[in-house]
């Protein structure tokens, strides 16, 4: 689903971007009453994260 390697991803502030607004929308759903679209929400966030951060190889 996400290639961390794609060049799109170079740029930190994106990545960070990225997952910032995952759990922005995490806090949205949670405040309007919705826990499953917040949990999915959540699980979208983590899993970008994990890609972006943790899977991604550093350029040469």
């Amino acid at each position: 689903m996400i290639d961390p390697n794609h060049p799109f991803y170079d740029e930190l502030w994106r990545r960070v971007l990225i997952v910032a607004v995952c759990f922005v929308w995490v806090g949205i759903e949670l405040y309007t009453g919705n826990p499953t679209w917040a949990a999915i929400v959540a699980f979208v966030g983590v899993f970008a994260a994990y890609k972006l951060f943790w899977e991604r190889k550093k350029p040469e």
